[in-house]
């Protein structure tokens, strides 16, 4: 199984770049984030490799770093996510992005991806949400309070100022974090009206 690619960038193809290694062309699949990111030909480069083998062919997907290749991975455990959608993922959102995105419940980050609908993007949130986390890099207080209103949890002055900032424009992932904070500062005690006038203080920073 090949795992790393280092060589020379020999051409570009819609969705693929070919590598040559030694003289040998090694045609390699990959997101588009990945490829505009790849040097010029002629010039070297190194790639993360998972290599698919089936009975009537190989083939190769590439990535900038073993993290990405990882997501992947993850995302592949989904169902309905097949190579394909995961590399359109990964095109979309970066890595940290991704991991952001999940950890924070946000299906609308995931569903921009081209070919990801509403119902695919809740299945990636949702059976996800554990291995997020660890990757991303958000308050865990947010995390947490975003688990809790997406299963119904938070207390109510804490999801009604939520849905307040939210109908203010601002985006579901922007006012869990700026209520969080709020929530924080002002404790468990604290009404609607007090945590969306500190929210609002938080998102104006």
């Amino acid at each position: 199984m090949i795992g790393k690619l280092k060589g020379l960038i020999d051409s570009y193809g819609e969705d693929y770049v070919i590598v040559d290694v030694g003289g040998v062309g090694y045609q390699v699949h990959c997101a588009s984030r990945t490829l505009q990111a790849l040097p010029s030909p002629g010039e070297a480069a190194v790639l993360s490799i998972e290599t698919y083998v089936r009975e009537d062919q190989i083939k190769l997907f590439g990535f900038r770093t073993d993290h990405e290749r990882e997501w992947f991975r993850l995302l592949q455990t989904v169902q309905g996510v097949g190579a394909r959608v995961a590399l359109a993922v990964l095109g979309t959102l970066s890595p940290a992005d991704l991991a952001n995105a999940i950890a924070l419940r946000d299906k609308a980050a995931v569903a921009r991806t081209p070919g990801v609908g509403p119902k695919v993007a809740e299945r990636i949130v949702t059976e996800l949400k554990d291995k997020a986390p660890s990757f991303a890099n958000v308050d865990p207080a947010v995390v947490h309070l975003a688990g809790a209103i997406d299963d119904a949890r938070a207390p109510r002055p804490v999801a009604d100022a939520i849905s307040a900032l939210v109908n203010l424009g601002y985006g579901q992932p922007q006012a869990a974090a700026a209520i969080a904070s709020a929530s924080r500062s002002a404790g468990e005690t604290a009404e609607t009206a007090q945590l969306i006038r500190l929210g609002l203080k938080e998102l104006a920073k």
